[in-house]
């Protein structure tokens, strides 16, 4: 199923009083996006790849579905990683790039609007983008200027160093659900 598009300008987007909707909407390159609504493995990834980040970040901080002003764009990645010391005191959308931006594919996701998305992203301060490929088990990974690496397998993930050996398959693992008072071993 194709999501919904309205084309118009970023300033008349965010006036929208629906875009806050579940699943959210995005703006990207002229046109408001409606974001697929997750599945089952997309939303354990979600959860238990924040938490994980979470649990070992001392200088970052993982959050979902925030919605992340980056002029012409407005994105809301499934998670982004932002350094504490550049998360307001105020609510509201966060103004600029997170550090670290994680998107996780669905069936009916576009690839180019997420790869358009990552490099805008990327070109306005990010350090890290993934796009996670669960049907593939790949992970896609953008790091600055360089050109995007597939990563699979036993393959280890860059994290901005929160990690000192995250690998594809681990990450993968988190589609399954956690015992009470476990945690994933990465």
């Amino acid at each position: 199923m194709q999501s919904p598009t309205i084309n118009g300008s970023l300033d008349s987007f965010l006036r929208r009083s629906d875009i806050e909707g579940s699943p959210a909407w995005e703006f990207v390159d002229g046109q408001a996006i409606q974001k697929v609504g997750p599945t089952l493995f997309h939303s354990l990834v979600q959860l238990n790849l924040m938490n994980a980040i979470n649990e070992r970040a001392n200088e970052y901080e993982a959050l979902q579905e925030l919605r992340c002003i980056v002029s012409p764009f407005s994105a809301v990645p499934d998670i982004s990683v932002i350094a504490i010391d550049r998360i307001s005191e105020e609510d509201g959308p966060f103004i600029g790039s997170p550090d670290w931006i994680i998107e996780i594919l669905l069936p009916e996701d576009s690839k180019l609007t997420l790869q358009t998305k990552a490099l805008h992203l990327l070109g306005k301060g990010a350090a890290l983008v993934w796009l996670i490929d669960i049907q593939q088990q790949q992970i896609w990974v953008w790091q600055r200027e360089d050109l995007p690496q597939v990563h699979s397998g036993d393959d280890n993930l860059p994290t901005l160093d929160i990690f000192t050996c995250l690998t594809v398959k681990d990450v993968m693992s988190m589609t399954q659900r956690r015992q009470k008072g476990s945690s994933f071993n990465v």
